[in-house]
Formats: C-alpha cells, sequence, structure tokens
C-alpha cells in the first residue's frame, strides 16, 4: 500500500461510489452529547467517514453532530460518507424499507453514502437485501452492502442478488486474520471493511505488536490500524476520547515492512471477541 495515502484517502467502490480508508466507529457511544463531541471532534480532525447503525440508539446524534459541522463551516456534506444499517428484527422486505426511512429521519439526512444489512438472519437477508436494492435504485443511498457475512452467506445472496454488495464489513484484527473471506471478497470485487479492529481493545498490549510499535515508534494501535490499511481494508476504530480519534488517524506516515507484516500474521487464531455469524442470536 502506497505511503501517499492520507487521512482523506478513499477506496474506489465496485460502483464507482469512493469511501474514505479510515472512518470513526460509534458503537458504544452514548447518544446524547457524548455521541455529538465524539462525530464533530473527528470531523474538525479530518475524518470523513462515520460508521452508525441502528442499533447503536445513535443516529440522532450523528445527525445533529453533522448537521452542526456542516452550519459551522467544518465540513461540506458531499465530502462526509456516512455509513448505517438495519437491525436484524427489522430483516424483511417492507420492514426494511421502514427501517431505512426511519435512519434517514433520524440522522437527518437525504441519502446516505453506504447502507448495510447488520447480520445474515436465516431466511431473512434475501428479502432485506432486495429492499436494499430498491433504496439504492431509487438514489437513497450511494452503495449496499452487507455485515457479518461469512463466504455461504455471500455465495447464497449473489444467487439472487441484481446488485453485488459494495462493502463486507467483519470482524477482523492480527486474531481474527479472515484470510478465506477477504480472498473471498476481493474475487467478487467486495470491500472489506473491518469492525472492532483493535479486538475491542484486547490487543493493545500484545507483546508483538508493542514490539513492532517500538521500532516505529508508534502505538500499538497505530500499528494495527495501518496493518489494515496495508491488506486494502478499511479501518473503523471507535473511540469517545479526542486524543485517541486523533493518534487513530495518525497512521499514513509510516509503512509497515515485509518481516512486520509475516509477524503479524502468525499472530491469527481465528478468536472472535465478537457473535459469531453462524450462531447468533440477537
Amino acid at each position: 500500500m502506497s505511503n501517499e495515502l492520507k487521512l482523506n484517502s478513499k477506496v474506489t467502490l465496485n460502483n464507482g461510489v469512493q469511501m474514505p480508508w479510515l472512518g470513526l466507529g460509534v458503537f458504544l457511544a452514548k447518544e446524547g452529547t457524548e455521541v455529538v463531541q465524539t462525530v464533530k471532534a473527528a470531523l474538525k480532525y479530518g475524518y470523513l467517514s462515520i460508521d452508525t447503525a441502528a442499533a447503536y440508539n445513535n443516529e440522532e446524534g450523528v445527525g445533529r453532530a453533522i448537521a452542526e459541522s456542516i452550519a459551522e463551516g467544518t465540513v461540506a456534506r458531499e465530502d462526509i460518507f456516512v455509513t448505517s444499517k438495519v437491525w436484524n428484527s427489522n430483516q424483511g422486505y417492507d420492514s426494511t424499507l421502514a427501517a431505512f426511512n426511519e435512519s434517514l429521519y433520524k440522522l437527518n439526512l437525504d441519502y446516505l453514502d453506504l447502507y448495510l444489512v447488520h447480520w445474515p438472519v436465516k431466511g431473512k437477508y434475501k428479502e432485506t437485501w432486495r429492499a436494499l436494492e430498491k433504496v439504492y435504485a431509487e438514489g437513497k443511498v450511494k452503495a449496499i452492502g452487507v455485515s457479518n457475512f461469512q463466504v455461504h452467506h455471500l455465495d447464497d445472496l449473489l444467487q439472487d442478488a441484481t446488485v453485488v454488495p459494495a462493502v463486507n464489513q467483519i470482524e477482523l484484527h492480527p486474531l481474527l486474520a479472515q484470510q478465506q473471506l477477504r480472498d473471498y471478497c476481493k474475487s467478487k470485487n467486495i470491500q472489506v471493511e473491518a469492525w472492532s479492529p483493535l479486538g475491542q481493545g484486547n490487543l493493545l498490549d500484545h507483546e508483538l505488536l508493542k514490539k513492532i510499535a517500538a521500532k516505529h515508534g508508534k502505538t500499538t494501535a497505530q500499528i494495527i490500524l495501518r496493518w489494515d490499511i496495508e491488506l486494502g481494508v478499511v479501518t473503523i476504530p471507535k473511540s469517545v476520547k479526542e486524543h485517541r480519534i486523533i493518534e487513530n488517524a495518525n497512521i499514513f506516515d509510516f509503512q509497515l515492512d515485509a518481516e512486520d507484516i509475516a509477524a503479524i500474521a502468525t499472530l491469527n487464531e481465528n478468536k472472535r471477541f465478537g457473535s459469531d455469524p453462524d450462531n447468533f442470536n440477537f
């Protein structure tokens, strides 16, 4: 991956839409002041991508932060990439259309940049996808994709889909490298995006990663996030602390070398900190 990438650098999705390599995830950011201040801080610093979901219960705060940032001249709407997701209990054709409109209303936006099927709910995700294809055709969303889909889910979906998902957002970190799934997505021109890239904080004290961080004069988090970029993976670390938001973005002034990449590759244990897409019950 080129060292010429910057915080505002983007990858081109399979439909020509451009998506920032780095974004802010707002999972567990509390609705109200916390999420508003978090999103505003990120946009002020130069982030252009914000990832939320109906299930996070903070879409209204994200929308308020975006509106205030635009009004204050921090950023223009057309420069921001906003993602949301349909929750499991709202999957199915009509209920997904209603959920999409509710998210759009709460975010106070005319359109979304990316809308995802949050989890592959058995027996429902195909109808959910059909609803996403409808809002995409209507121009209400710039790109549509999935989250937490394994190879067999994608194979099944693509049998009937008329639009290939632009993105598959998955749990991905050095202990869960998802090589087979990444290879599959690459073969279908589906952009992989990492959620929980820092393993919910569990990787920050990992000795090997600390050693690589010391070598580059960086933090462990910065090493992991740069690893995502080197793999060609979009990444959305979550933090509500401004200094961490800034730290997470400072990954574009160095590169990992082949030795670093090889060392990190030895860490994979197929270990999840989140739910298993083949065995979830919520």
